[in-house]
């Protein structure tokens, strides 16, 4: 038995380096759908050859093409990130977000959920003083921008534009020079793809398409989105503490809609 084990772990344990390079060795693929994209997003901008200021993180497998957790994290501390562009190659809606960052950033450590509508290359542009550079994961999902909404439709819209904040750490209650928080804001996101599970007809797109995140009067960050943001968009990012006591949200949609609220920066979990 003993014996049996043992060939059970050791087996276990040559499997495992497979599994840990699975997971992380997904870089960006060849793509001919991004040579056609290429133009559209950057124009005639010149991308730089260098390895940029910035890593990407994302699975190789999701868990759920709706809720890819995209995870974008500086290198580069002596870099200046002013913007970063999101692009999700195969989805119908390519261009995910283009994201404005504020000095109170810091070193950027920022995380997004997206959908993930076929296997494709998630791909992030990163503007810095020196230029612009390119990295990314190649995710295998599918029918992420057609799934079902996870809420009952009208409890969705009643519950469209709450918000929360979650602040991370031990100290979170005072004034910290470098804190962790995530911003969660309710809206079902509809896609335009998804269909409504009694009558079967597609329900028309209705999403979140600009936010800005500020402490007092100083921007974090801002976004111009589509409908490759998931359903109930969160984003978990590091910032700078200046010292103001909120956090203050301000989101649109697509029928016009705005959602505005003061978020203290109490610790919640």
């Amino acid at each position: 038995m003993r014996h049996a084990i043992a060939s059970v772990l050791a087996l276990g344990l040559a499997a495992s380096p497979v599994w840990a390079e699975e997971a992380v060795n997904n870089p960006l693929t060849e793509s001919p759908t991004w040579q056609d994209l290429r133009y559209d997003v950057l124009g005639e901008a010149t991308l730089e050859e260098a390895q940029g200021p910035l890593s990407v993180e994302a699975p190789y497998r999701a868990h759920d093409a709706a809720t890819v957790p995209v995870h974008l994290k500086q290198t580069d501390p002596e870099a200046q990130i002013k913007s970063a562009i999101v692009v999700i190659d195969e989805n119908p809606a390519p261009v995910a977000g283009e994201f404005t960052f504020g000095s109170g950033m810091g070193q950027l450590d920022f995380e997004m959920r997206v959908r993930v509508n076929q296997y494709s290359n998630v791909r992030v542009i990163t503007e810095t003083e020196d230029g612009l550079y390119m990295t990314g994961r190649f995710v295998k999902a599918s029918g992420g921008c057609s799934a079902p909404a996870s809420k009952d439709p009208e409890q969705a819209l009643a519950d469209m534009g709450r918000m929360k904040l979650r602040s991370f750490g031990e100290t979170a209650a005072v004034s910290t020079p470098r804190r962790e928080a995530q911003i969660m804001i309710r809206h079902p996101n509809y896609s335009g793809l998804q269909r409504d599970q009694i009558t079967q007809l597609f329900i028309p797109a209705h999403f979140i398409d600009t936010i800005e995140v500020r402490q007092g009067d100083e921007m974090l960050f801002s976004m111009t989105g589509g409908i490759s943001i998931s359903e109930n968009p969160s984003f978990r990012f590091f910032y700078n503490d200046n010292g103001s006591t909120d956090l203050t949200v301000k989101a649109m949609d697509t029928e016009g809609n705005v959602f505005e609220s003061t978020l203290p920066k109490s610790l919640d979990g």
